[in-house]
């Protein structure tokens, strides 16, 4: 099937399926992180943070709209403008295109992203997935 849009609909649950990807690679994220030093590279611990924010950006608008991004990532913070409108903090805003903008960096580039760098992402993406838990319904579990 071809695209005919930015967007695909998606069925009523696929939220749930996306928010336990967010929540995997998220763990990822903080755990590489964590056990991180000065010498590492955490290029690999970023984009998974990349990952994590992808798959929240879609649980959100997915429970939403029951939509979710089909266009370059760079795209997805226009599609949760469309479907939050003003509900969509222009704080967040900001900060997903700014982990989203580092994803070909990370993913297709040459250059080791420090700790110091993954720590600001990771940052960025604690609050991004703080701000999506509270849109979200509460979960009994995040396994």
């Amino acid at each position: 099937m071809t695209r005919t849009g930015p967007s695909k609909k998606v069925d009523a649950t696929f939220w749930q399926g996306r928010r336990r990807t967010a929540w995997i690679y998220h763990a990822a994220a903080q755990d590489t992180v964590g056990l991180a030093d000065q010498s590492t590279n955490c290029s690999p611990a970023v984009s998974n943070a990349i990952l994590a924010a992808i798959a929240y950006t879609d649980s959100v608008t997915a429970y939403k709209a029951q939509v979710v991004n089909q266009q370059g990532h760079a795209s997805a913070s226009k599609l949760l403008r469309s479907v939050l409108g003003n509900a969509f903090p222009d704080a967040q805003e900001r900060r997903i295109r700014r982990l989203l903008g580092r994803k070909d960096e990370v993913q297709y580039g040459v250059h080791a992203i420090g700790i110091d760098a993954a720590r600001q992402v990771i940052a960025d993406l604690d609050a991004f997935a703080a701000w999506a838990h509270d849109v979200l319904p509460k979960a009994e579990s995040q396994s």
